[in-house]
């Protein structure tokens, strides 16, 4: 296993744009008072803070002001595109008919998007090249079915596309764990580094701990401690990392890690993240 990152996934469809967005995401999706949140939101109400510009009025001070959720949240590009090309720059303001439809696709052009932007990681990584024609099919067709008119995308059976597509990202996830090399002992994967799901690391102490090749894949590590652990080439799809401590420790070549995940855990100048992700503003 190369230590090197693999080449950056940066593309700008996959990525939010926010100054082209109608402010979709401070509208459409709905939110509880917690500690992510200052106050309750409905589905469909401007959040308060959302100016008339679509822009935020406290976008520098989120954390602060007690909206750590809104800085976690990831469009991966589906907010500017329903704005600019779904809907052809028709603000949900100025074409109120239009609103609900519009705050309505935006969950489903959202799961469509996200899917392509992991496809989109695996099609560039050198140890799933015998996929990339498989997985070059079903981008194709993925990215048809986001282009849909809005009445169209709405009835569409998104589980049975992620279904289809998970298989394929499982498979692509094998290979490149796969390469993970022996342990300094020469006893081949650490015993930590073993497939494990649901909420195995809810606040676990992984500190220091040979995690290579592991797989995250919709594990719950609120609060886990994984300082200076190696968590290289570990799958990371569907992880909750809210205040998961990753100080000084090496993700590099990490699967499916996306920056809103990196933005809800803590860590240091020193983290190692793959070259597509950058240190969070908070962790400085």
């Amino acid at each position: 296993m190369s230590n090197q990152p693999f080449a950056s996934t940066a593309s700008p469809h996959l990525s939010a744009d926010c100054e082209q967005c109608f402010g979709l995401c401070c509208v459409a999706l709905p939110y509880g008072k917690s500690s992510d949140f200052a106050f309750d939101k409905a589905s469909g109400t401007p959040c308060p803070n959302l100016r008339t510009d679509n822009r935020c009025g406290i976008h520098t001070q989120l954390r602060q002001k007690g909206f750590k959720g809104c800085t976690v949240y990831d469009c991966f590009g589906a907010g500017q595109k329903l704005s600019q090309v779904t809907y052809a720059g028709k603000d949900w303001r100025d074409h109120p008919e239009s609103a609900n439809e519009m705050f309505d696709c935006l969950p489903a052009l959202r799961q469509l998007h996200e899917l392509l932007s992991y496809m989109k990681e695996m099609m560039m990584r050198p140890e799933t090249s015998s996929l990339h024609s498989a997985f070059g099919e079903l981008y194709e067709e993925v990215e048809r079915l986001s282009n849909l008119e809005p009445a169209a995308l709405l009835r569409l059976d998104i589980a049975n596309y992620r279904s289809s597509v998970n298989q394929l990202l499982v498979q692509a996830s094998e290979m490149v764990r796969a390469n993970v090399p022996p342990t300094a002992h020469g006893q081949g994967k650490s015993k930590n580094s073993k497939k494990r799901t649901g909420s195995d690391f809810f606040g676990a102490n992984l500190k220091g701990a040979d995690l290579r090749g592991a797989s995250f894949r919709g594990a719950l590590m609120i609060a886990a401690d994984l300082r200076n652990a190696d968590t290289r080439n570990a799958d990371w799809i569907g992880a909750d990392l809210r205040d998961t401590d990753l100080g000084d420790a090496d993700l590099r070549g990490g699967i499916f890690l996306t920056q809103s995940q990196i933005n809800a855990a803590k860590g240091n100048v020193n983290t190692k993240l793959p070259d597509h992700l950058n240190i969070p503003s908070h962790w400085v």
